[in-house]
């Protein structure tokens, strides 16, 4: 799931003028940094996760996005790898990451300002595009669960993205998406003391026998639930392992925040 080795990599290559904003967290890297799919997931078409973009560094896949809006998408802070905006695109509108639909350019990003690499809390960027997408059946905007709104144990949400299958077979070319159940918070908490738990900021979704999750490469996409943005994948130990759940940045809790950076 954490695609930050990959990141890392790329960050220390950065042009003269690029500030990188993060060093490789101290949570556990989410598998291997060469690949890139969803595991135990499906192909799907664009039009079944409309709300679904490919983040770009150099016109490379990089992370996961959501349209909230027609000019902004929320991804994951440990996906930004400097603080020049123009370094980046936004592919919406395409089933492939590599081809197809609009590649927009982006005008700024706003990470949220209590985000620390060390332990990937507050794991929330905004990224606002130099033009607005065309939204239709290819492309619309997620709706945003309400500041403090709750998801109930086991409520089925569908991830997706182009990350890690762990499946050589399984193309990445096309998007992929899996479901999996909310897991209890409390449990998770405990599947992770070793690397200092679970926060209030984030949320876990999974099986306890594993077999389905987000990946490398899925950083930063969208976990919905009832229609609404509730998760954006954040990291993990490995990918679909047995008791160790995937963990992603709880959305309802900032989205006032989201609110006063975007206007959305």
């Amino acid at each position: 799931m954490f695609n930050l080795l990959l990141l890392f990599s790329i960050a220390s290559g950065l042009s003269n003028g690029e500030t990188p904003l993060q060093k490789p967290p101290t949570r556990p890297l989410h598998g291997s940094a060469t690949a890139n799919r969803i595991v135990g997931g499906v192909p799907i078409s664009i039009a079944d996760a409309p709300y679904q973009v490919s983040l770009q560094f150099s016109k490379s896949h990089i992370c996961g996005g959501s349209i909230i809006s027609r000019r902004w998408i929320l991804t994951a802070a440990h996906c930004i790898l400097t603080s020049s905006a123009s370094s980046f695109h936004v592919r919406a509108r395409s089933s492939k990451h590599a081809s197809g639909g609009s590649l927009i350019r982006v005008r700024r990003v706003v990470v949220h300002p209590l985000y620390r690499d060390s332990g990937v809390d507050y794991d929330y960027a905004l990224v606002e595009l130099r033009r607005g997408i065309l939204l239709g059946k290819y492309a619309k905007a997620v709706a945003l669960p309400e500041q403090g709104e709750s998801v109930a144990d086991g409520t089925i949400c569908t991830v997706s993205g182009w990350g890690n299958t762990q499946s050589a077979s399984e193309s990445g070319e096309i998007l992929r998406a899996a479901k999996v159940p909310i897991f209890n918070q409390m449990q998770c908490n405990d599947a992770y003391a070793i690397f200092g738990g679970v926060t209030d900021r984030m949320i876990c979704a999974g099986y306890p026998e594993g077999g389905k999750d987000s990946c490398q490469g899925d950083s930063g996409g969208p976990l919905v639930a009832n229609g609404k943005l509730v998760g954006v994948i954040s990291w993990g130990v490995e990918c679909a392992k047995p008791e160790m759940p995937g963990v992603y940045a709880r959305v309802a809790a900032v989205r006032d925040w989201i609110r006063s950076s975007s206007g959305v």
